[in-house]
């Protein structure tokens, strides 16, 4: 859609959400809702533009007349650049996951003990930036570790409403978080004080609708069993545990937290959706633009993403040269300025893709 076209949505959805007939339909008055809320800040963009350009044609004739009004041209030529370089952001295609709640995994890698240990510390940075937020999070799934960290576990973070009511995607602040997660520090088991270097894996998905991913129940193979705490111990005498292994696919989800067979099961469901769902996105994405996710690393989540070096205190992100002091402060979940200089990258790889686009037809 050019311009034009998303002004003219625009006042249509703003009408229909004036009738009080579309109400009616909660569902349908949510979509109108939320396309509504992305529409407003392009349309207002927009207008502003309009409106100054009107302005500085103005100042222009009169400045030919009087030199008094030339300054006043160069504010608004300077305010006109502003909001085109603006408006140009918010035209970029948005990723139609961004409003999109998140299941995220923690999963122990390659350090033993310590790495579970540094497990634990993530899922405690995850939870705590949630906190801040105001995002509302969910243990799906844990399998703690001997020594208090975790060998895996699965966390839902839900989205809170925003300033007009839509929500804060948690997809739109985390996505980026996937990956390999490295950690240098003196372990608790070490007794000779050296630093060691050990690894923790972070998956990031959208979590997805049932309408979002259609799963026939003759793909799936369910298996129930005694769920086990640290050291392999059973923590329960009843076969509550569940296994779900989606055969076409060979994705594989166990959920233990719960004490009810049936609520385990849903909890692996919820799981098992998210992961079809990004599956079925990565294979799309790689059909469709092989060549182009070759080229561009900016945010490729494939290989180790971030340091954590407690020595230095020091956190740095290798994607986009990311590098500060306050290891600390984001291990308590101040994670803002690591989050934000990703989307930022991002916003501006994808600028210069719509512009590469542009100038190509």
């Amino acid at each position: 859609m050019n311009l034009d076209e998303l002004i003219g949505e625009y006042t249509e959805i703003e009408g229909k959400l004036a009738d009080p007939a579309v109400h009616a339909d909660q569902n349908a008055a949510r979509r109108l809702g939320k396309r509504y809320a992305q529409l407003r800040p392009i349309v207002e963009t927009a207008r502003q533009l309009r409106s100054v350009e009107g302005d500085l044609e103005a100042a222009r004739e009169l400045a030919a007349e009087d030199g008094a009004f030339a300054a006043e041209a160069a504010e608004l030529e300077k305010r006109r650049t502003e909001l085109e370089q603006k408006l140009r952001k918010l035209l970029i295609p948005r990723d139609p996951n961004d409003d999109k709640d998140v299941i995220l995994e923690i999963k122990a890698g390659e350090g033993g003990e310590e790495s579970a240990l540094f497990a634990g510390d993530l899922l405690r940075m995850y939870l705590r930036y949630a906190e801040r937020i105001g995002w509302k999070t969910e243990i799906l799934s844990s399998q703690p570790s001997d020594l208090g960290g975790y060998k895996d576990v699965t966390v839902a973070v839900k989205a809170r409403p925003g300033p007009d009511g839509e929500p804060i995607g948690a997809w739109s602040h985390l996505k980026f978080e996937g990956g390999v997660h490295r950690v240098q520090r003196v372990p608790v088991t070490e007794s000779q004080g050296r630093i060691h270097t050990s690894a923790v894996g972070v998956l990031v998905t959208p979590e997805a609708e049932e309408i979002d991913v259609q799963i026939d129940p003759n793909d799936l193979r369910i298996d129930v069993y005694r769920s086990s705490g640290p050291g392999g111990q059973s923590v329960n005498t009843t076969d509550s545990a569940v296994r779900i292994t989606h055969l076409p696919t060979g994705v594989v989800v166990s959920c233990q937290n719960e004490k009810s067979q049936l609520q385990n099961k849903e909890q692996a469901m919820r799981i098992l959706r998210s992961r079809l769902l990004a599956l079925a996105q990565q294979e799309a994405e790689a059909a469709a633009a092989a060549e182009r996710r070759s080229q561009v690393r900016t945010v490729d989540r494939s290989e180790r993403v971030r340091t954590y070096n407690f020595p230095e205190n020091r956190i740095s992100d290798h994607r986009v040269g990311y590098k500060a002091y306050n290891l600390d402060q984001v291990l308590d979940g101040d994670l803002h300025n690591v989050i934000q200089t990703l989307v930022e990258a991002d916003l501006e790889r994808r600028l210069a893709e719509a512009q590469g686009t542009t100038q190509g037809t």
